[in-house]
């Protein structure tokens, strides 16, 4: 009788441990986690959406993709670097793609993608920097490299019209620095850019 009621105590013990860690870490924790990012950076705490006209456009986080219906660049945008999520920058399928770096199939898409860029932008394939060729880790970067952007100058000013020297310093003026001064390389965010430059349509 004795051990029947000890087995009991200790699933009773169970039950109240479980349904207070449950209130604690079910609730009360995400609460006060969630209040704390509200209260003192609610930007980053609702997915740093960007914004244009009241309308969000995306985030600052999460790349995407400035193509037609058919998946061809657009011309008079700055264009992203490429991704292996999914279709494309899909948030749910955020990955990269796991091929080595003498797998024969990454090999010929990087080869591919670097005459697709040569012809698009009208430049010598051996200037086409690394990270117009290849994803990034998690297949959702909204950044390039400053060179990539550059690269592209010329392509969109055509385009829109703009002066090239304009749409340079514009690229130059968005470029972030490396985190704390040091870690990474400097990137320019390709949303922000391209707003930047609709802007300058006036």
């Amino acid at each position: 009788m004795s051990a029947s009621r000890s087995g009991i105590a200790q699933y009773w013990v169970a039950i109240r441990a479980m349904l207070a860690l449950t209130v604690v870490l079910g609730v009360g924790y995400p609460l006060i986690v969630t209040g704390i990012g509200q209260a003192t950076m609610s930007w980053q705490a609702n997915g740093s959406a960007v914004t244009e006209g009241g309308t969000t456009v995306g985030s600052a986080l999460i790349g995407q993709s400035f193509t037609d219906a058919d998946g061809k660049p657009l011309p008079q945008w700055f264009q992203s670097r490429p991704s292996a999520a999914g279709d494309g920058y899909d948030g749910g399928a955020s990955s990269g793609s796991n091929l080595g770096p003498e797998n024969t199939d990454l090999v010929a898409s990087i080869e591919e993608r670097r005459a697709a860029i040569a012809a698009f932008e009208d430049v010598d394939p051996s200037s086409i920097p690394a990270d117009a060729l290849t994803a990034s880790a998690s297949g959702l970067d909204p950044h390039i490299s400053p060179a990539y952007a550059l690269l592209q100058v010329p392509r969109v000013a055509a385009e829109r019209g703009l002066d090239e020297g304009q749409v340079r310093a514009l690229v130059e003026r968005l470029t972030q620095g490396p985190d704390l001064g040091y870690l990474g390389e400097s990137t320019v965010n390709v949303l922000q850019l391209n707003l930047a430059v609709a802007g300058l349509d006036g």
